[in-house]
């Protein structure tokens, strides 16, 4: 098996293709083969490369929480392309991973061509209280993965506001996420919750990091996934860099949902990167009568 080494952890990853790299990183209760639909379209003219993040076996499972966070979420998309070789690459994530994939490339604007978003920044509310509420379930989620396992956290899934989209859309596709899920670590998720999710600061914290992000980004929500709605509203108004794509009927995974879409609007973003096409917000377009702020 292909391991890339990381601090305290191997990560394990696949690739196919060759060009241009693309790195995809995972959410939370998926892993590198949801990425699948985007692995077999882009590797026709890509170097795709997916990896497990740590705590998702055959990945390796750090033993402590403190052995998990953002910023090493962030360090170990730089762990995989440093052993594969990748000066630069495109960066797509979705959930957590998103958050990663926006951390990474705000840490190392040099090493990512672009930045690809899905779902960012649920759980980042800005009224405290609802804060203090999203920190308390994610403890005791953490708790469950412990006492409950992975079977009985699934079946929860089955039934979450922003999941059950996929099913009604693609039941084939959600009984393959749900099969993945059941087949991951409970310790890994456990871990993950406390060092990553409840350290990680919400994206509103991080305003002037995107004002001055200068890395190409493409935000995709789906327009029922109210938790990550205000969030990428958010990001479109604090970044000049940011393309905002809102799906209609859509759930949280995005790609997964609506595949060909998903693909078809990356492609064309991506090719106007590579072309040097893109451009990022004429400041002309900002008006104290839209969402955005005037600058």
């Amino acid at each position: 098996m292909p391991y890339a080494p990381a601090r305290d952890a191997r990560l394990y990853y696949e690739e196919a293709g060759s060009g241009t790299a693309i790195v995809f990183v995972h959410e939370f209760s998926g892993d590198f083969r949801s990425w699948e639909a985007q692995v077999r379209f882009f590797s026709r003219r890509y170097r795709c490369v997916a990896f497990n993040a740590r705590g998702y076996p055959p990945s390796e499972v750090p033993p402590a929480p403190a052995q998990y966070s953002h910023v090493q979420a962030a360090a170990d998309i730089g762990a995989v392309m440093r052993h594969l070789r990748i000066a630069k690459a495109h960066v797509i994530g979705c959930s957590m991973g998103a958050y990663a994939s926006l951390m990474f490339g705000m840490r190392h604007p040099g090493k990512a061509i672009s930045l690809t978003t899905v779902g960012a920044g649920a759980g980042g509310v800005l009224d405290p209280a609802k804060r203090a509420r999203f920190l308390e379930d994610t403890e005791a989620n953490a708790r469950r993965f412990e006492t409950g396992g992975l079977e009985a956290q699934a079946k929860r899934y089955r039934v979450a506001a922003n999941r059950i989209q996929l099913e009604n859309k693609d039941p084939r596709s959600f009984r393959e996420f749900y099969q993945r899920f059941a087949g991951h670590s409970a310790l890994g998720h456990a871990n993950t919750l406390r060092g990553v999710q409840l350290r990680r600061p919400p994206l509103y914290a991080l305003e002037r990091d995107f004002a001055r992000l200068k890395v190409p980004l493409l935000a995709f929500v789906g327009d029922e996934d109210e938790s990550s709605l205000e969030p990428n509203l958010f990001i479109k108004s604090a970044s000049p860099a940011a393309r905002l794509m809102v799906v209609p009927a859509t759930g949280h995974l995005v790609n997964v949902e609506e595949p060909g879409l998903f693909n078809a609007v990356t492609g064309d973003f991506l090719a106007l990167v590579d072309s040097g096409r893109w451009r990022p917000r004429d400041s002309r377009s900002y008006n104290k009568s839209t969402m955005a702020k005037s600058r």
